[in-house]
């Protein structure tokens, strides 16, 4: 036996999940993901999301409207006749249409503890918060935004020099995991659903360009907490003036470091920093156009030395 089932997914994250339904047996019997999005060197070229690409290999039909307000997508989406839509980061709220157009309803993969980081950013969020622990969430969607009852979890520490993209990779295999159980337990009538509670609600919010910009003024574990948060993508950065010229520059890794001065100021030859209280050490770093640099590489060819000021 196996389910019919609606994939809806978008980022490299969603994939795992997909490639797994479809091993375990299950048949998919259309995926939705966003739209193609301009990209390519100069934003000219139409590029197709991950979840696109790894269903057109597994021939799969890929549908993909901009929203669900045309009655011909609902429609189109109600005639697949599915058991079940599985949701993994698919970039869309979706309407009560959509939500009650399979016989089982749609389930989530979701990646926080909720009702911590419900919303669009929670593996970010979390890590930037200086969370210890976070998981991957099976629930039975509804109407509100990451509000459905909780089917399986699956907790997972997080180190305290974990960062975002390490933390996205360990999860998304969770994930896939923890899906294709909560299938097989849909299937045999076995899937308890447990209501969230209502304390402890946080919105995970899209991170927006104004955070990425270091504070070097605030306490080093924030500092440092901000940095991995947003490693690799779209990373934290500040500027230094280069040879007459403020130059922007991305830090991807660091460390909490003993020492102080004045916040921004780089306090030895190892580019220790030092912030509102204590110090963060930068371990790899990326000049715009460039490739990522361990910090006594990045050195040799950009000096930083004590007394500069970074802001």
């Amino acid at each position: 036996m196996s389910l019919r089932i609606i994939f809806m997914g978008t980022p490299e994250f969603s994939v795992p999940t997909l490639r797994a339904l479809k091993e375990a047996g299950h048949e998919i019997v259309a995926v939705y993901s966003q739209p193609p999005r301009p990209g390519g060197r100069r934003g000219l070229d139409l590029q197709k999301s991950p979840v696109h690409q790894a269903t057109e290999l597994l021939g799969i039909p890929v549908h993909t409207p901009v929203n669900f307000k045309d009655d011909a997508d609902r429609a189109q989406f109600r005639s697949l006749n599915a058991d079940v839509a599985v949701v993994v980061a698919y970039g869309l709220l979706l309407p009560e249409a959509i939500l009650s157009g399979t016989r089982l309803g749609c389930y989530n993969g979701h990646a926080s503890l909720l009702p911590r980081w419900r919303g669009a950013a929670p593996i970010q969020r979390a890590i930037m918060a200086g969370d210890r622990k976070t998981g991957m969430m099976i629930m039975k969607m509804e109407k509100g935004l990451d509000t459905g009852p909780v089917a399986l979890t699956r907790e997972v520490e997080i180190g305290e020099n974990a960062t975002a993209g390490e933390l996205h990779d360990q999860l998304m295999l969770i994930g896939a995991r923890a899906m294709v159980e909560a299938m097989e337990c849909l299937e045999a009538g076995d899937l308890p659903l447990t209501p969230q509670p209502e304390e402890g609600v946080l919105y995970a919010a899209k991170i927006d360009k104004s955070e990425t910009r270091i504070d070097f003024s605030r306490p080093a574990i924030e500092v440092h907490n901000r940095i991995r948060g947003l490693s690799p993508f779209p990373g934290a950065w500040f500027e230094a003036e280069i040879n007459g010229r403020a130059e922007r520059i991305k830090v991807l890794l660091s460390a909490v470091s003993e020492g102080g001065g004045e916040a921004g100021t780089v306090l030895d030859d190892n580019l220790t920093v030092a912030c509102g209280s204590g110090a963060v050490r930068l371990t790899r770093l990326q000049k715009a156009g460039g490739k990522p640099l361990a910090a006594a590489d990045f050195l040799r060819g950009t000096p930083l030395p004590a007394g500069t000021r970074l802001g």
